[in-house]
């Protein structure tokens, strides 16, 4: 790797989204990220989606770039291995991040006992210890009481986590941080990040606290609507669904052009006595901009809705299922972000690289996720200095294990 992160190297223990997110993140961007799990494998080895013969595609979209350890666990001398890793000398090595319960000999206490100035990023589920994951810290945040269907009578759970991948990219955010600090002071730290409070102060950062604090009241359900300003779903004449959206005056403008409606939508401003060119105009009047633009929709196939909304520099994208995506020549195929990468196990299929387009490095690309334990002997030889002879020993003790 030649990315703008060479030389620093990061050990994970993981397991799910947001502890593996986070690491791959760095890892694309040229950081050496070395996962460790057990030698039978981590808690989400196996996990969904997977393919037809079993081989998790969710495990190797989280683990590009990275390099595998596998090691007992439960043995002393596989926890000794781990440590003298973790801590391993270097001016960017020294640095851990978990999910796990970092306690024991995975604790800050005793890490740092052999590195002093260790950074070690621990993602917890909540403050106070308790367990939690995306889907139990969604229900607290009170966005599934406002998500589904207008008049719906229960909570609609998001099927992105958004939860991980925020707490995701604020942990790599944070590594970064850290080491900047270590290397203006020389000293390490202990960086904590509860899902829950990444959660809470999203949810804080977008108003819908001020709002049920000042305004005294609990949104209710507008379904598919954006709050606050104008856009929606709506159904082409071949059963296709398109979403439009107004954001600006401009978009206003476009929207017009695209289907004829700059005489009805004056008409509608007239009429609510509002300006469509604010916010909240077209929030008053959305069931009005709807009662025009919905049998325009309705009376055009999807290829010409998007033909006119497209010339018109209209604010719309088609709504896309993830075969359909797999196969969207400009979003997929011939971005440059994606590589047919030929997965070890998998097969071929996209595979994205960093989104980040830094303009002192050329994009790295894509590389595929390791086995497990595919780099076990690797690592032992070249960071911890073991000889061929130990290692094989390690590996007749059931100490390590290798690729599987």
């Amino acid at each position: 790797m030649t990315g703008i992160l060479t030389g620093l190297r990061i050990v994970e223990g993981s397991a799910f989204i947001a502890a593996p997110l986070g690491g791959m993140t760095l890892a694309q961007l040229g950081a050496d990220v070395i996962r460790f799990d057990d030698i039978k494998g981590g808690l989400d080895s196996d996990r969904w989606p997977v393919t037809k013969d079993g081989r998790s595609i969710y495990w190797a979209g989280l683990n590009k770039g990275k390099r595998s350890i596998a090691v007992d666990l439960r043995s002393p001398r596989g926890r000794e291995l781990l440590t003298a890793l973790i801590t391993a000398p270097g001016e960017g090595a020294g640095i851990f991040t978990t999910n796990m319960p970092a306690r024991g000999w995975l604790s800050y206490e005793a890490l740092s006992a052999e590195r002093a100035d260790l950074i070690a990023l621990n993602i917890v589920g909540a403050r106070d210890g308790a367990a939690h994951v995306d889907y139990t810290v969604n229900a607290i945040t009170g966005f599934p009481m406002v998500t589904g269907p207008v008049g719906h009578g229960g909570p609609v759970n998001a099927v992105a986590p958004p939860w991980d991948l925020a707490t995701a990219y604020a942990g790599a955010m944070a590594i970064l941080a850290a080491e900047r600090h270590r290397r203006l002071t020389g000293a390490g730290q202990r960086i904590v990040l509860p899902l829950q409070d990444m959660a809470l102060a999203a949810t804080s950062a977008l108003g819908y606290l001020g709002e049920a604090v000042v305004n005294e009241v609990d949104r209710p359900r507008f379904g598919n609507e954006i709050f606050g300003t104008f856009g929606r779903d709506f159904r082409t004449k071949d059963g296709r669904f398109v979403m439009i959206c107004i954001f600006s005056d401009r978009h206003v403008d476009a929207l017009a052009t695209a289907g004829g409606f700059a005489e009805a939508f004056r008409q509608i401003e007239s009429a609510k006595g509002v300006d469509l060119k604010t916010d909240a105009g077209r929030w008053i009047a959305r069931t009005e901009l709807c009662t025009v633009i919905e049998p325009w929709v309705a009376s055009l196939s999807a290829a010409e809705v998007g033909a006119a909304l497209k010339q018109a520099g209209a604010l719309w994208a088609p709504y896309q299922t993830f075969r359909e995506l797999a196969a969207d020549r400009t979003n997929v195929l011939d971005n440059p972000m994606f590589t047919i990468l030929d997965q070890p196990g998998i097969g071929r299929y996209p595979v994205a690289a960093t989104p980040l387009q830094f303009g002192a490095f050329e994009r790295e690309r894509p590389l595929p996720a390791p086995v497990l334990g595919q780099h076990t002997d690797e690592i032992l030889s070249g960071i911890l200095g073991l000889s061929a002879g130990a290692i094989g020993k390690l590996h007749d003790d059931k100490v390590v294990g290798g690729p599987r």
